[in-house]
């Protein structure tokens, strides 16, 4: 039910550690301007829809189908909110649950950790934050994460995310540390948006490097050639300043506190891609110790093979920059869900590409998949009541 697509023998053992061992489950939610631009995502029918996704999977997370929601799961143009799969399994094994709020345009209706940070601006201005809300964020995450990893005996961190159109902020983190990433990158599309992602990033881009004096930027077509590297070193904390999103560095500095004393795995697909990128620039710009094979990053079959995307490729190619070579190349891991068999039409749409992945939602299955040894039938049953009793309403 769990595929090692990279670093086979580093997934192998992390697996084999945490076989039994239930997780602590934290998701941040963040927000970026970026995910309002019309047709940059599907999660969420419209941009007005994409205002309250973050809010709307984390009620649902934490209270499940049985509690009138503030704020609605949005409608999406095809599937179901993958928050629906999380939850299943974290109510079926009583796994503890964390939420925090990097930034939001609004306070969520659950309780929530508020760290102090603010939403991010579209990308392609090239002035997303302030720093000084990076940093503060960045020694959030540390704090953090060593405080839960604190409280993990023998267990591991599990940490999730909500961000729309964050893998549009991962493709320009990626890109502005030198990993060919351009083409490879995943979204909540069947086909994913590749054209419209790259023109923003490029814009991004070039407009920090142009208002700090940093010298040219080589930007190339990702449908001509993926390859694309900026030429001058970049300090990572203000890259995310610049391009980022305020979830990227908050899971950054937990990964790196967690990692000196137990097992990470980075809930998601492209975007902790780009967050483990992140992690090895700034343990290796800032000399900040941890813990490399500690960290996997977990996410579903939807994702590793997208045909749209090139995953496993981009994962591979985060141990070739020369800004994130501390690092290496993470294992990947994915659960084999399906939803082929599904008597609900909303979940077999993700058999035909559409939402793939969020809310930790890989990780989850993962963490059943481990810990109980749960099984396909297993997870498809409790994904279904979850949907059927969302259906029914009810309460």
């Amino acid at each position: 039910m769990i595929s090692i697509y990279t670093q086979e023998e580093q997934g192998e053992e992390w697996l084999r550690r945490y076989r039994g061992c239930l997780p602590v489950f934290a998701c941040v939610l963040g927000f970026t301007e970026t995910g309002l631009i019309p047709g940059i995502s599907a999660a969420g029918r419209t941009p007005e829809d994409r205002k309250y996704t973050a809010c709307a999977d984390a009620e649902f997370l934490y209270y499940g189908s049985e509690h009138k929601p503030q704020y609605p799961l949005p409608p999406l143009a095809a599937g179901a909110s993958p928050v629906l799969i999380s939850r299943a399994v974290l109510e079926s094994l009583k796994i503890p649950v964390h939420l925090f709020n990097a930034g939001l345009p609004q306070p969520p209706a659950v309780p929530v950790i508020d760290l102090g940070g603010a939403p991010a601006r579209c990308l392609s201005g090239g002035a997303a934050m302030e720093i000084t809300t990076v940093h503060h964020l960045f020694e959030q995450g540390l704090l953090w994460g060593e405080r839960l990893a604190t409280n993990i005996k023998q267990g591991y961190l599990i940490v999730g995310e909500c961000v729309v159109g964050g893998t549009t902020t991962a493709l320009a983190i990626l890109t502005g540390l030198g990993i060919e990433a351009a083409g490879k990158v995943n979204s909540s599309h069947p086909v994913c948006n590749h054209a419209q992602k790259w023109a923003l990033v490029q814009t991004g881009l070039e407009k920090m490097m142009g208002s700090r004096g940093q010298g040219e930027i080589n930007f190339q077509s990702p449908i001509q050639n993926p390859k694309s590297k900026i030429q001058n070193s970049v300090d990572p904390l203000k890259l995310v300043a610049a391009v980022g999103d305020p979830m990227q560095v908050v899971v950054a500095g937990m990964a790196i506190a967690a990692s000196r004393s137990c097992g990470v795995m980075l809930a998601g697909g492209t975007q902790m891609l780009a967050v483990y990128a992140l992690i090895s620039a700034i343990a290796q710009a800032y000399a900040l110790s941890w813990q490399p094979e500690a960290v996997v990053v977990g996410t579903t079959r939807w994702v590793a093979e997208d045909p749209t995307g090139a995953t496993v490729d981009l994962a591979l190619n985060l141990g070739k920059g020369s800004l994130t070579q501390s690092g290496g190349t993470p294992p990947l891991l994915a659960t084999h869900l399906s939803f082929a068999d599904s008597r609900y039409p909303q979940l077999r749409a993700y058999e035909q590409g559409f939402v793939k992945e969020g809310m930790g939602a890989g990780a989850a299955c993962i963490a059943a998949h481990i810990s109980q040894d749960w099984q396909q039938s297993q997870l498809l049953a409790a994904i279904e009541a979850q949907l059927e009793r969302l259906s029914t309403g009810f309460d």
